[in-house]
């Protein structure tokens, strides 16, 4: 069985609307895959209709915004209840300082560059909050930047006189709350060191005391010996080990199926969650 337990769609900041995620998934393969936009659960109901029509199991996620120790940090929250006030109050906070962020962030990159928020608001799919993603695309668009890909490393980088920091919850707070709504919360690419996000086995004995139920250990973030060191860490702390693409179709490379999940793992997530698998 093959499943893929992170993939993103026009709802946050993927290319594909959620029904073209999982015609996709289908396409490459996969009987599972989970839908997990950022802080957000509006893809849930047409990629519920569209995994019956093809014949792809879904997971329903998020990813979450969050910080710890200074720097940015993601969690997956798998099967929660999707109207859970406290989670819900937050991911709306998020998306509301999403957008302010990158409302600020044009008008910075505007003193230098072509680039208006029309260009930006044109690169944002219907229900979607904007975000850097978008910004980036407004910015290949315009022949700034030559893909996505660069425009992170370059323009929008943390550091860059153009960036600016958005509120996130304290990953910690954002397990407890992930636990309250009935999800399953998971460290999203714990050892990305080309991000900055490296999480130490300190930090780990935290959060598994705040909850934590896993580790993304197979990403393409993690390099092999991040991705080695994940695996002991999931051993130890007797924490479920998830692969996955974190695909976002055109917007980067990750490809679904690059990574994948074992199905004992997703029959652990979706006993311990609130929700079921649709299939």
């Amino acid at each position: 069985m093959r499943i893929d337990l992170h993939a993103h769609s026009a709802a946050s900041d993927g290319t594909e609307p959620p029904s073209g995620v999982i015609a996709s998934a289908a396409a490459a393969g996969l009987d599972v895959v989970a839908l997990t936009d950022h802080d957000t659960t509006r893809g849930w109901a047409e990629a519920a209709v569209a995994a019956r029509e093809h014949g792809v199991a879904l997971v329903r996620g998020v990813e979450l915004s969050c910080r710890h120790g200074g720097r940015s940090l993601h969690l997956l929250s798998y099967l929660h209840d999707p109207e859970h006030p406290a989670l819900l109050a937050e991911a709306e906070r998020v998306r509301a300082a999403r957008h302010e962020r990158a409302r600020t962030m044009v008008d910075l990159l505007a003193k230098d560059f072509p680039l208006t928020w029309d260009d930006v608001e044109e690169q944002v799919g219907e229900g979607a909050t904007v975000g850097r993603p978008h910004i980036a695309d407004a910015l290949v668009a315009l022949g700034v930047v030559a893909d996505r890909s660069a425009a992170f490393s370059e323009l929008l980088a943390t550091g860059s006189p153009y960036w600016v920091p958005h509120h996130a919850l304290l990953l910690r707070d954002a397990i407890g709350l992930v636990l309250e709504a009935g999800g399953v919360p998971v460290l999203a690419h714990p050892g990305a060191v080309a991000r900055g996000r490296v999480v130490t086995e300190t930090e780990v004995a935290t959060f598994v005391g705040a909850g934590l139920a896993g580790l993304e250990v197979w990403h393409r973030d993690n390099p092999p010996a991040e991705r080695a060191r994940l695996e002991a860490l999931a051993d130890r702390f007797e924490l479920l080990a998830t692969g996955s693409s974190d695909y976002h179709g055109a917007g980067k490379p990750n490809r679904l199926g690059e990574h994948l999940t074992d199905p004992t793992v997703l029959e652990l997530i979706e006993g311990a969650g609130r929700l079921e698998v649709i299939r």
